[in-house]
């Protein structure tokens, strides 16, 4: 599949997004107009430049607002394109948009816009041009791409086709069906998009929200699907309009935008073949070849669990006197690192000391295991994403890790049966916990059941689709929950099986600085079978629990008429408590230490949740313990 992508998608000058779009591995790009009107590279220059990268220029956009209009203005289009076509000789393009018309048109007529569409062509034609024409979801007569591509064949020039985008289609809800039934020879350009369901005017959709394929919620594997069918052999070219991508840095967006397309060649490999199977084509057809050849990536299957947490911080005091009150046991330091093991049943923390960066507790990174770490890891790495190495002695194992979008660094671990990790023996003989501190077994059964991750403003649609393409996790309706600072985003990814749930918070605006890890709190959250008994041991041990307000209990006696003496423990010890059809949800937050907090939980039946209702008053609580322990600015 030949990639490319608008220079529209992308900040900085047009010299600059040449260069990011190199560097992605594009094989092409879109000029958008303004982009070339504004630049100091003369077009001759841009061609050069172009070459020089190794990337072609494949489409010059857009021609807008040429159909459907009166002689006169038909005059003043054709002097128009003209213009542009030259201009277009001179960059070495032969390929022009023209959009349906969205302001000028006053005759809605077919007969007369397959009139002047045709004299278009041929003004083209004179020029070794050809004009791809797209029905604009907000075109004044022409929205719907079977309606331009009927002018197409009325008309039919060979300089006339049509250009099919995903968003002006999948917008509007069109059936993407009938592309099949489009003359590939005829299908000049394809343009891909996605974006969130929204209920909004289409063309402020369109402008703000469109997000890289993986980012949104259309179907654009069977929209791709569909257009491999038809024959089409063409470049499929990301036009995004996002004013966060906008803003970001040029050279990172382009690289989530050519991971966007390598996402979404390989589901759209998938779509054909599970389409060919529910045709009962058999095996053959099923491996059918089309003119578009599509690349796969290494399968993977999603992660079996957690295989632990991390933690850096360069004084790890609180942390290390936290876990301990919670019954974690301390399993000792690594022989040849500076990091400690903590574990309660199948969860474990790594404490790690050796980043200077990290002054205050920070999450750093998570281990997942999965059924081979080595594939997995080459997975990601055609996914564009980095590499991240850790030095080990020759008797240790050798962690594959990738980075995050928010830098977490990522770890593929070799999973095991029995959820035990082979690495835990490379950490010597555990020493006496801190005073007042002891080991409980109230926790027996634990794992991590869920990370919570704040991520920057910039990098959130970026971080959906990395989770979702690299490590298989699918991502869950989106919800946003009020807090004291502003709405906070919440974007749950996790397995089929929920035993790999990340939670990832977009935070509010005003704490979402460049260092958004550093003042938006994160937090681990982990399993147990018991979690009355947890909250009791881990008091005894002197833990310092969020204190929840005594209206929390009132409301929540009201909502759920909960037996007296039950809604009684809840309130002595400081746990949160949601029901649903399914099941029960209990669980506890501990203070904050840097960063990180801790939430222990209980999940009884078939509870599937994290106990939405209870968010805001966690986020108010903390907001209010935040006020009060800052430093007072004068």
């Amino acid at each position: 599949m030949r990639t490319g992508i608008a220079t529209v998608c992308l900040s900085g000058t047009l010299k600059e997004k040449m260069q990011a779009c190199a560097i992605a591995g594009f094989d092409g790009i879109e000029i958008f107009e303004q982009d070339l009107v504004t630049s100091t590279l003369g077009p001759e220059d841009v061609c050069k430049m172009a070459a020089d990268l190794g990337m072609g220029l494949d489409l010059y956009q857009p021609f807008r607002d040429f159909d459907g209009v009166t002689p006169d203005l038909l005059k003043a289009n054709l002097r128009r394109a003209e213009a542009k076509f030259g201009l277009m000789s001179r960059l070495g393009m032969d390929t022009i948009l023209v959009c349906s018309n969205v302001a000028t048109a006053t005759i809605d007529d077919d007969g007369l816009r397959a009139s002047q569409l045709a004299q278009l062509a041929e003004l083209a034609g004179d020029h070794g041009i050809k004009v791809a024409y797209e029905a604009l979801a907000w075109g004044k007569y022409v929205n719907d791409y079977e309606h331009a591509y009927r002018l197409v064949e009325m008309v039919d020039h060979p300089n006339l086709g049509t250009c099919l985008d995903s968003f002006h289609i999948l917008s509007r809800d069109w059936d993407t069906a009938p592309i099949e039934d489009i003359n590939a020879d005829k299908i000049f350009f394809v343009q891909v998009a996605d974006a969130p369901k929204l209920t909004m005017d289409v063309l402020s959709w369109s402008r703000h929200y469109r997000v890289f394929p993986g980012e949104g919620q259309f179907e654009l594997a069977k929209f791709m699907g569909h257009v491999v069918r038809a024959g089409y052999t063409g470049p499929v070219s990301l036009e995004v309009f996002n004013d966060v991508f906008r803003q970001s840095d040029v050279e990172r967006t382009a690289v989530d935008a050519m991971r966007s397309l390598i996402w979404l060649e390989e589901q759209s490999a998938k779509w054909l073949a599970a389409t060919a199977e529910a045709e009962g084509g058999g095996s053959a057809a099923i491996r059918r070849r089309y003119p578009m050849e599509l690349a796969t990536l290494p399968k993977v299957n999603e992660p079996a669990g957690f295989n632990f947490a991390e933690v850096k911080a360069d004084d790890t005091a609180q942390l290390e006197k936290l876990l301990g009150q919670l019954g974690f046991a301390f399993e000792g330091r690594h022989r040849t690192k500076d990091v400690q093991l903590w574990t309660m049943g199948q969860a474990r923390v790594i404490i790690n000391e050796q980043a200077a960066s990290h002054a205050e507790p920070a999450i750093a990174a998570l281990g997942f295991d999965v059924d081979s770490p080595v594939i997995a890891s080459a997975r990601a790495q055609q996914l564009k994403a980095p590499v991240v190495a850790r030095k080990v002695q020759a008797d240790e194992e050798v962690f594959q890790g990738i980075s995050a979008p928010d830098s977490t660094e990522i770890f593929l671990c070799q999973g095991s049966p029995d959820g035990t990790a082979t690495w835990t023996a490379e950490f010597g003989q555990a020493g006496e916990l801190g005073e007042g501190l002891e080991r409980s077994s109230s926790g027996a059964g634990a794992v991590i059941d869920h990370v919570n991750l704040a991520q920057p403003w910039q990098h959130f649609d970026e971080a959906v689709l990395f989770y979702t393409s690299a490590l298989a996790l699918e991502p869950q309706p989106f919800a946003e929950v009020p807090s004291p600072s502003g709405l906070v985003r919440s974007q749950v990814m996790q397995t089929t099986d929920g035993a790999v749930r990340l939670v990832l918070n977009l935070a509010p605006a005003q704490q979402a600085q460049s260092e958004v890890r550093k003042t938006y709190q994160e937090h681990i959250a982990f399993a147990v079978d018991n979690l009355v008994a947890t909250a009791r041991a881990a008091r005894e041990r002197g833990l310092e629990f969020l204190q929840i307000p005594a209206n929390y209990y009132e409301d929540l006696d009201a909502r759920f008429d909960l037996e007296p003496g039950f809604l009684a423990t809840l309130q002595e010890l400081n746990l949160l408590y949601d029901r649903d059809a399914s099941g029960e949800f209990l669980h506890f937050y501990t203070a904050t230490v840097g960063s990180v907090f801790f939430e222990m939980v209980e999940r009884r039946g078939n509870y599937d949740g994290y106990g939405a209702p209870n968010a805001p008053v966690r986020h108010a609580v903390q907001y209010d313990h935040r006020q009060h322990t800052s430093p007072q600015r004068h």
